[in-house]
């Protein structure tokens, strides 16, 4: 059951995705364009997702544990440190660049444009090469 709800959930947020047109590059680069022809609409599609996701949080911690574990597995840590803030800036500029952040990537793998695949390419062989360097700040 814990894996079907897992796919469910995600079979949603890329539904979602890809019905507000976070899979597109173009609109998430206007959205981030500022200066030019900026397009605030992505604006409203994270706040709403802000609203559900708070009001939703709020209803699942009222009960004594989630469905499919023995307890909440919740963050600790609440300092913002230099790999937090690195990581964040990087994310930031590589989705400014593309236009895309993993996510909606996957989710927009189906339409299998060539601009999709190589994101997606260099995503995952970015991940296997920083698993195997040592960072540390």
């Amino acid at each position: 059951m814990q894996l079907f709800f897992a796919l469910l959930s995600g079979l949603l947020i890329s539904a979602g995705i890809a019905i507000s047109k976070m899979i597109d590059p173009l609109k998430v680069i206007s959205f981030l364009d500022l200066s030019g022809n900026w397009d605030p609409s992505l604006a409203l599609v994270m706040l709403g997702a802000l609203v559900v996701y708070t009001l939703g949080f709020k209803l699942v911690l009222k009960r004594s544990a989630p469905l499919f574990s023995s307890h909440f597995k919740l963050p600790t840590k609440q300092t913002l440190d230099k790999p937090l803030l690195l990581g964040a800036a990087i994310f930031g500029v590589g989705w400014g660049l593309a236009g895309y952040c993993p996510g909606p990537a996957i989710a927009a793998l189906p339409a299998a444009s060539t601009g999709t695949l190589g994101f997606v390419l260099m995503m995952v062989l970015g991940w296997l090469v920083a698993a195997k360097i040592p960072l540390k700040l």
